[in-house]
């Protein structure tokens, strides 16, 4: 079976746009829990419970968006 080699031009493209977009995502996440908890005027520990709740839905996108990202750019051959 032949060895399929790496396309460094891909997995540059890939790194690049998963740093870009993962800030974006956890960032926009994050500020998204901060934000409601000050809306309703929730306390300390509530605001931390949604920051870090849609900070997981960030990075569930993030893994979801990288997936389709590969697909698009094959690393491989």
């Amino acid at each position: 079976m032949a060895k399929r080699v790496i396309n460094f031009k891909n997995l540059l493209t890939l790194v690049s746009v998963a740093i870009l977009v993962g800030v974006e995502f956890l960032g926009v996440a994050v500020a998204a829990g901060w934000a409601f908890a000050g809306l309703f005027g929730l306390s300390q520990t509530l605001e931390t419970v949604l920051m870090t709740a849609f900070g997981a839905l960030g990075v569930y996108a993030l893994f979801v968006f990288m997936r389709r990202a590969v697909t698009v750019e094959p690393i491989r051959g």
